[in-house]
This record gives structure tokens, sequence and C-alpha cells, in this order.
């Protein structure tokens, strides 16, 4: 009988055109609409090559390290790099920064010296790096002073002064620049959106739920009435109809999963399996909480409906689906409200794969999850015991 049941209840689910909308392909259609909207987000806020432009004097000779630090930075066989560096005079440089084709020169005499026009993001950029050259360059010198202390203390007088600042010097130009363009993949607009879309993905799958519990109560369907006076266990009949309802939701979370991965290239990073583990974790979050609303709710099946989408969609945006500062502000101003809230438990899982370098946080969201789904399923069997019927 559970077989049967199991397999009945599949068939009625893929049947069912609304569910396969809601659950199938509105999540598509959403991820579609999120792609076109937001793929030029991150190339617009992308740095751009720096134009610059190095004053080339007789003291720019003596600044060795300066020399390969700015040819690191301005390699143009480097995707990344920095700056599109003039060697040019001091004229040329005030002519092109005051026709605004530079952001500004470096220019060197006893001090590096940075000019330029405006201030602005890139203007900084450039008085950063210099100052970091600058202070590589301090670090340099007093290890090579440490050094030579060092020898004195030891009664080593004598000692190679140029072979001690030529290594210091080795060194120094030897360090990699710690200056690259990562504003693309330290934060990500569009991945925080298909996340929160995974999230109400998840949740959306309670109406699978909700219509698999339905079926099998005697004051919702002519199904259920012969599941009351049935002599198999209604326990069992509801359960082998909750996980056909769990395995249409996967299949409906996987083929979101396919799409956004092969039509629209969303990288979800190096620990798939583990987005893979939340995504199932979530469902089955959204699964318990379409079951609560079918048995707590003496409703039918349109108003459980919209009960249950008004809680997903509320969630959803509490979790940074329509805005991405929004569940900062919540979880700023009403902590608690995130806490519960199982579309903030995915995203905030997604976030901290993305962000983090432990599963720490990871663990918890997944076992908070877990919680809120064996909470809402408690609840669903304590009200499924107590209804009882005058007549059917």
């Amino acid at each position: 009988m559970f077989i049967h049941n199991f397999k009945y209840s599949l068939k009625t689910l893929f049947k069912n055109k609304m569910l396969i909308f809601w659950t199938f392909a509105f999540p598509i259609i959403l991820g579609t609409f999120f792609n076109l909207a937001f793929s030029n987000i991150e190339n617009s806020e992308k740095l751009d090559i720096i134009n610059i432009a190095i004053v080339e004097n007789e003291d720019f000779k003596d600044y060795e390290i300066y020399k390969e630090a700015f040819n690191k930075l301005s390699d143009l066989n480097n995707e990344d790099r920095l700056f599109n560096t003039h060697y040019i005079t001091e004229d040329s440089a005030k002519t092109l920064l005051d026709n605004d084709e530079i952001t500004g020169y470096v220019i060197f005499d006893s001090n590096p010296k940075v000019i330029v026009g405006t201030s602005g993001i890139n203007e900084t950029i450039l008085k950063y790096v210099v100052e970091e050259i600058n202070q590589t360059i301090n670090t340099v010198e007093n290890i090579a002073k440490s050094n030579i202390n060092r020898e004195f203390a030891s009664g080593n007088y004598n000692l190679d002064y140029e072979g001690i600042y030529k290594e210091a010097s080795e060194i120094a130009q030897s360090k990699e620049a710690n200056i690259v363009d990562i504003s693309s993949s330290n934060l990500s607009y569009t991945m925080i959106e298909f996340y929160t879309l995974i999230a109400m993905a998840c949740l959306y799958g309670g109406i699978l739920g909700m219509v698999a519990v339905n079926q099998n109560l005697a004051n919702m369907s002519n199904n259920g009435k012969r599941v009351a006076i049935s002599p198999t266990p209604k326990v069992r009949l509801i359960f082998s109809s909750v996980l056909a309802s769990y395995i249409a939701q996967i299949i409906g979370v996987t083929l979101l999963f396919v799409y956004t991965i092969f039509v629209l290239n969303v990288d979800y990073g190096d620990n798939l399996l583990l987005v893979i583990l939340l995504a199932l974790v979530g469902s089955l979050a959204g699964l318990s909480m379409g079951i609560v609303i079918a048995c707590i709710f003496k409703l039918n099946d349109n108003i459980k409906t919209g009960i249950l989408l008004s809680i997903t969609m509320l969630g959803c945006f509490l979790s940074g689906m329509m805005g991405i500062t929004m569940k900062y502000i919540v979880d700023t101003n009403f902590p608690i409200v995130n806490k519960i809230n199982p579309a903030s438990m995915i995203t905030d899982g997604f976030y901290s794969l993305y962000y983090y370098d432990t599963l720490d946080r990871y663990y918890f969201n997944v076992l908070s999850l877990l919680i809120f789904a064996f909470i809402m399923i408690g609840i669903s069997v304590c009200s499924l015991r107590r209804q009882k019927y005058d007549s059917i």
C-alpha cells in the first residue's frame, strides 16, 4: 500500500499544472530575469586600468624598487594589471593631467611625490600604491640595518655593505605586487540574488507538501475520506505522500541548478556538493512548512496556497531577494526574525560558503534548518492526531 500510494501521489503532483508552474517553471523564469537584469552589474563595477605617468628624471633612475613595482603593475601580459604607465618628462605629464588623460603622475626628488588633479578612487589607489612601495623600502632598510647591527655585535666589522643592501633589494624586488583587482570575486550582487532564488525554490516546495497532506485529509478531498476509513495506518499513507512530494521538489531544485549552471553560467564556487546539501536540507524545511500550514489551517486549497506563498515571499524579501541590504537591516535591528526565517538560513548558509574560510557557520545553518523542519513536522503530527470528524 505504501508503494502504491507513493506512485499515485507522484503522478498526481506532476499532473497538477499549478504545482508544476510554481515549483518548476517560476524559479527558472525568475532566474532568467535575474540574469538579464544583473549580468552587467559586476562588469560595470570592475576596476578599469588606470592611466598614470612616471616622470623619468635622473632621480628616478636610482629607485630600482619603484621601477620593478610599476613594471609588474603595468605588465601588458597581465590581464589584471592595474596601471597603464607612461614614462615621460614633467612638462608632458602636466599636460596630460590638465587634459584629463591621466589620473596623476609620480615625480621623484628626495622623496616620491604623487601629483593628481582631483580626488577620487583612482587617485587614492595611486597614492596607496606609492605608499605601499615606500613602506616596503623602509622595511628592507630596517632589515638591512638590523643585519648590520647584528654583525657588529658579534664583532664582525668587515662587512660587505653593498652586498647586504643588494640582498635586501632583491628580496623587495622578488615580492609580488599585493594590489590586484578582486572587485568581482569578493562581492557578487548576482550571486546573492541567485542564492535567494534557490532559497525561494526550496520553500516553494512547501506547496507540494501541502497538497500531499490535503489529499489525505477527510475534510479536504474525497481521497482523504477514503484514507480516513481505510484500515491502513494514516501515518504510513501520509508519509508516502510526503516522500513523493520531497522527490518531486528535489527534481524541481535540480532542474533549477542545471539551468542556472549550464544555461545562465552561474558559478556556485568550489563547494558545489555543500551547496546541494544545503538545498536538500532547505527543501525539507520548505516541505515541512507546507505540511504544517495544511494541518493547522482549516481552509480551502487556494487560501492555504496564498498563505504559503505570502510567507515564502516575505521570508525571501527579508533575506535580501528584493534588495541586498534588507538582510543586513533585519540582522542589525531585528536579529530574531532571520533566526527563525528559513529563507534567511538558506541564504546565510550560502554566504558562509562564499565569504568564510571555515564551515562552522555553514553547518550551524544546516542544523538550524533541520531543527526548523523537525519542529514543523512535530507540530503537524500533533495536529493530525487531534483531528476527529463527526461524520465523513
